[in-house]
Parts: structure tokens; sequence; C-alpha cells
């Protein structure tokens, strides 16, 4: 069969550096840190008392207070951010066919706070076993996709992917495949994460996932220096409008560009360390280049997962060696969790929106705080150290990798 092409016709984002797309976009460029000191809970007894939460984010700025009430966090990320990007896309909602308008979605972990708050609230009493009615809907990891399609009415294919980091990374990739099979014409997708909690501060901090560089806090997301200590926690989502390309065209959309293919892979070696010689890594950006019938020479540009964890970051740029062999030299590479935080479940969803924005604009957002080589990394690769750079951006390609050996890869290129 005749695979449909697939387009990107609507972006929305909510981060560490800005609650709107432009917002984010220009913090990028500027090579803000998102990190501050901890205001959710008080984080002094915690490891790590810093993370990359969101700024001057008020709810009921956006949602109806009643309404939030029976959301998690994360779930009234995904509507701001939805909102968003489906006004960016131009879409009139009394002309589209709903039927052919889908949401997929992607979380690590859905509603971590509501969790956290009703079990805590249970061991607090008497063992009566007295719940939130909404507990369970607030919770689930899912509930996210399900209020976008309810707000909208969009009655296409609905559901969550959940892949640790990877998941809005493999939620695109699973959007883009309904879209380019004929199943769908559009797709509502990205991520959301709201875990800067208790819960998930302590959890990450039990398996040494994140960086306990308390003293040096704005700078302490550094991937590939030599002193990195473990990721820094960040919040909020991403959205993208995925769209089959005659349809974007018959109704006139401006087009940021096209979605060319897409790679999936395991490490199948650990639940959380990388595999020590990066196979899965090498094996889903081969993949996703034979997907979009594409050569590595032909792109310009990685936004890496690069998390600022001691082995994470080098088998990566080993990986991005050994797949791009010399034209690794060429290619810029950052990773903009340098800047966010890194926001686990929503990370693919801001990354990819990082990437596309690169190449709209032509500039490579860089790796802030990098101050000491690491000799385990060869130094002639660009990772766009500090300060953004400006070049022809014709295609990139977005890597995000997760918990459980997760590895997913996205390329999007200029359209032609």
């Amino acid at each position: 069969m005749q695979l449909k092409r697939v387009v990107i016709t609507g972006l929305g984002a909510l981060t560490p550096l800005g609650n709107n797309l432009q917002d984010y976009w220009n913090g990028l460029v500027n090579g803000v840190s998102g990190a501050s000191l901890i205001t959710r809970f008080d984080a002094s007894k915690f490891k790590t008392q810093f993370a990359c939460e969101l700024k001057n984010f008020n709810v009921e700025d956006h949602i109806d207070r009643k309404e939030a009430r029976r959301m998690d966090p994360y779930t009234h990320y995904a509507l701001v951010v939805a909102k968003e990007a489906i006004h960016d896309a131009g879409m009139d909602l009394e002309k589209i066919n709903k039927d052919r308008v889908g949401v997929i979605w992607g979380s690590g972990i859905g509603g971590l706070l509501t969790f956290q708050e009703e079990c805590v609230a249970y061991a607090k009493g008497d063992g009566t076993p007295r719940f939130n009615p909404f507990f369970i809907p607030k919770m689930i990891a899912d509930i996210a996709s399900g209020h976008i399609s309810i707000n909208y009415g969009f009655r296409g294919p609905n559901f969550t992917t959940t892949s640790a980091c990877a998941s809005s990374n493999n939620a695109m990739i699973d959007a883009f495949n309904y879209i380019r099979l004929g199943k769908s014409d559009i797709i509502v997708t990205g991520g959301s994460e709201a875990a800067v909690t208790e819960a998930g501060v302590g959890g990450f901090n039990a398996c040494k996932a994140l960086s306990e560089n308390n003293e040096n806090y704005q700078t302490a997301s550094r991937p590939f220096d030599v002193t990195r200590d473990g990721f820094v926690l960040g919040e909020g989502a991403g959205c993208l409008i995925l769209e089959e390309y005659e349809h974007a065209k018959a109704r006139g959309a401006k087009i940021y560009c096209e979605v060319m293919g897409g790679g999936l892979s395991a490490d199948a070696y650990h639940i959380t360390a990388p595999h020590p010689e990066g196979l899965g890594a090498k094996l889903v950006m081969r993949h996703a280049l034979e997907d979009a019938g594409m050569k590595a020479e032909d792109i310009d540009y990685i936004n890496v997962h690069g998390t600022s964890t001691p082995l994470g970051d080098v088998q990566e740029a080993r990986a991005i060696q050994s797949v791009f062999g010399d034209h690794a030299y060429n290619v810029n590479i950052s990773s903009t969790k340098s800047m966010t935080g890194h926001l686990l479940g929503a990370a693919g969803a801001v990354e990819a929106i990082a990437a596309i924005m690169a190449i709209k604009h032509g500039i490579i957002p860089p790796t802030i705080n990098f101050a000491n080589p690491d000799p385990e990394l060869d130094p002639k690769l660009n990772f766009t150290f500090n300060k953004a750079q400006h070049r022809t951006v014709n295609a990139v390609m977005t890597n995000t990798f997760g918990f459980g050996g997760h590895n997913t890869s996205a390329i999007f290129r200029k359209l032609e």
C-alpha cells in the first residue's frame, strides 16, 4: 500500500523555561537554566533539594477550578499544551471530521502526586478506607489522553504509551504510523509529567539517578561534562499536531516540517543502566534512518537523550559515532536537558519541539553548563557547548531512552 506523508502543523509547550512555545524557544536559544530550589515541598531533608519546576504557572488561568480539582497536575499540563497546539495548527473544530482525529499521549508515571497524597492520607487515618472518588481517575497514566479527547470530541484512536522516559517519543512514533497507514487524518500527540513531589525526588534519589549538587543547582544539569553526577528532575508537557500531508494542504495549514521515520529498540540488558556498548542506541538510530529512507549524512542536528548521567552520556555519544561514522563530526549535537532538566515521559515531546524549531529558525540550541572535558568523549564531536549556533538545518534526529532499556528515535525534515 502507498504510505501517507505526515507533517507537523501545530506545537504547544509548557516547560521550566516558559509556559508557551515561544517562551520555551527563547529560553533554549538564550541558554537559560530552568533549575531552582524546590518550592513544592520542604526538600531540606532530601539528598537533592532542587529541580526544574514550572515558573508562574496557575492552573486556574487555564482550567475551571472545579474541573482542575478532579485532575492530577500531569493532566493539567496536557490540556494546556494541547490547547496551544490545536490553536497553533489553526484547526477549525466545526469542520474537521472528529472520527478521524485521535489522541496518543505519553507519560512515564502519570498521577504521582495524586497517588502520594491519597496513600499518605490513608496512612495517617484510623485504617478506615476513605479514598477520594477521583483517586483512580486522577492517577492512571492514560487519563490525560482521555481528557483531551473528551474536551474536543476527538473520536479517533485514543491511548497512552508508557515506556519510562521514552514514552512521548513512543507516542509520536505511534501517531506517525497511524496516520501514514491511513487510519487517521490528525493525531494530537506528546506527553506530560508532574513528578516533582516527595515520592518522585525521594524515589529517584534512592536509585541514585539524580544530581545531588545542591551547592551549584543552576548548573547541575551538565551533560558531557566530566563532573556530571546525575539528572535534574523536570516537569511540564509538550504537544505536537501530526497531520496527513494532503489533509493539511487542503485546509491551508501552516507546516513546520515532515515526519520522516521512527525507530524502536530495547537494550535487553538492565532495568536502569544503558548497555555498556550502546547496542540498543545504535540499533534504534539505524532503524529510524532506515524507516525514513535517509542516510546518516542527511542529518544536521541530533537532540540527544543526554541526561547528565556518568554512563548514559558516554554510551550515547559512542553510539552516534558508530552509526554516523565520519559524518558525526559534521552534525551538531546538543542536550536541551541541560536547560529544562529531565521531563521523564514528556522529554521526547519537548525535545522534538526543540528540534523542529531548530529546523524553522536555523538555530541549534546549546548544551549549557559545560566546563570540564570528559576524556572518555571525542573532543572533535560538536556538542554545541554553552552557546546556540546558527546553521542551515534540513533534517534532525531526536533520541529518548528509558528505564527498562526502551529506546526511541524520530527523524524530522524540512518540507520539500
